[in-house]
């Protein structure tokens, strides 16, 4: 882990779940064993996001089990701390709770139609002077620029705390990992838009669409999203996942309003 990210270590706990001694334990920087004896009965995990929040995370088949392990983490961790469940999970959302973390934001998972037919998108067409450069084809100097500003942005705005909470892991300071995995829009020879797709083999995933400030709203994201649908649904791929978070309006009126339909949903949990 980074050193400008580094995650402070203590010792170990050993509460009790009913006659048994459980003993939880942390394992390195950024890990935490529970064991009964010899067996391990829960895990947790903690990293930090590339915009610098402490995300932590537990595997544990009883809820004692995810309690003590939990009440281990958040001794040995600076708050605040962040987590993500999936919200049909009561038990997991239960959990959380019970450890002392509440809600924050809500994130729609989207299934979204390639077909042109079926998104209208058949018909869209960059605005003028802006031409969409396809996915796996975007230069990396001038994407490595945009994706700066455009972080920028956002930071003075909404903040990152608002984008999709499954973001991709990198290096401090690097927010692109692959170029390969990117569409942009280019305008009077500058990157001025971008779409990141992750080209997974059971169902390729939008994770995230943006578009300079002082040109939203000109329909570049949309032919950035009509461009890259396009050309998955022409190698067959019948449809893609996104995420959006609950509070942006904008993103949600732009996937609903080319057929994506809701498949699930993420809470994202502080504990400050």
């Amino acid at each position: 882990m980074n050193d400008s990210h580094s995650i402070p270590s203590t010792g170990d706990h050993t509460p009790g779940t009913g006659d048994h001694a459980v003993v939880v334990t942390r394992v390195s920087d950024t890990e935490w064993h529970a064991m009964d004896g010899d067996q391990v009965v829960g895990c947790g995990d903690a990293s930090v996001r590339p915009d610098g929040r402490l995300f932590v995370g537990i595997d544990a088949w009883h809820g004692e089990v995810f309690a003590r392990v939990a009440e281990a983490m958040t001794a040995d961790l600076p708050a605040p701390l962040y987590a993500v469940a999936d919200e049909t999970d009561r038990d997991s959302v239960s959990a959380w709770q019970r450890a002392g973390f509440t809600t924050v934001r809500r994130e729609w998972g989207y299934v979204v139609p390639t077909d042109p037919q079926v998104t209208g998108l058949g018909p869209v067409r960059p605005p003028a002077g802006v031409v969409v450069v396809p996915v796996g084809q975007a230069e990396e100097a001038p994407l490595r620029a945009l994706d700066q500003v455009l972080h920028a942005e956002i930071e003075a705005g909404p903040g990152w705390q608002a984008m999709p909470a499954q973001v991709l892991p990198c290096p401090a300071g690097t927010t692109v990992v692959d170029p390969s995995k990117y569409a942009v829009a280019r305008q009077a020879g500058r990157y001025v838009g971008l779409l990141r797709l992750a080209p997974l083999t059971r169902q390729p995933r939008i994770g995230l669409i943006a578009v300079r400030a002082d040109l939203q709203r000109h329909g570049i994201a949309r032919a950035l999203l009509a461009d890259t649908l396009d050309a998955l649904h022409r190698r067959g791929t019948a449809s893609v996942w996104a995420e959006v978070t609950e509070s942006n309006a904008a993103a949600t009126a732009l996937f609903e309003g080319i057929g994506a339909r809701r498949a699930g949903s993420t809470l994202e949990f502080v504990r400050r």
